[in-house]
């Protein structure tokens, strides 16, 4: 039986880097917000989100993702709604690409609010993977060219490290890329022998 790995963490925790590692051991990877990104071009939510949010959020009819983020990162209630929208649908998705993969023991299932979605309820095991603020906030700076300020909103718009930490059976501090990696190594280790005294 396939079991479901759950890789979490905040915004700029580098759990891509670390979903990445665990792809170099031959495990499936399913990253849920390329898929949601993928999902929120399709035409149902296009029209779901315009009902919601209005056309100010589009441009030339093409989703106009940092006006959607400035909205929906100042107020919860709008976050809420669209990963209500959003989120029904990735999860349909990730069943079918399960079906794909059921001969390998585990898979990696990547998502940033994985406990805020309820997702993690469908997960074997979780890793949450931390870094410190500061790293978190450049990282983000620099791949998204986007500002202090909204990286700040994201960041206050998920759960706390500590109240991850506190769902999770492994946690991963991303500070320098030869010990994250180790320790990517050390849980399939571990997750290794468990499976043979199954």
């Amino acid at each position: 039986m396939t079991k479901i790995i759950g890789l979490t963490g905040g915004i700029g925790s580098g759990k891509t880097t670390v979903a990445n590692f665990f792809k170099s051991y031959g495990i499936p990877v399913y990253i849920a917000d390329d898929e949601a990104r993928k999902i929120m071009q399709s035409a149902d939510i296009m029209e779901a989100i315009k009902d919601l949010f209005g056309v100010d959020v589009f441009e030339n009819e093409i989703l106009n993702r940092e006006k959607l983020a400035k909205i929906v990162f100042n107020n919860p209630e709008s976050l809420e709604k669209l990963n209500g929208i959003v989120h029904p649908t990735v999860k349909k998705h990730f069943e079918q690409w399960l079906l794909q993969n059921l001969e390998a023991p585990y898979v990696i299932y990547e998502a940033a609010i994985l406990f805020e979605s309820g997702s993690y309820k469908d997960c074997d095991i979780i890793i949450t993977v931390t870094a410190p603020i500061e790293s978190r906030i450049q990282r983000v700076i620099k791949r998204d060219k986007t500002t202090r300020e909204l990286v700040l909103k994201r960041i206050n718009a998920q759960w706390t490290d500590e109240k991850r930490i506190s769902k999770s059976d492994f946690v991963i501090e991303n500070v320098a890329i030869e010990s994250t990696k180790l320790e990517v190594d050390r849980i399939l280790k571990i997750l290794k022998i468990k499976q043979k005294q199954a």
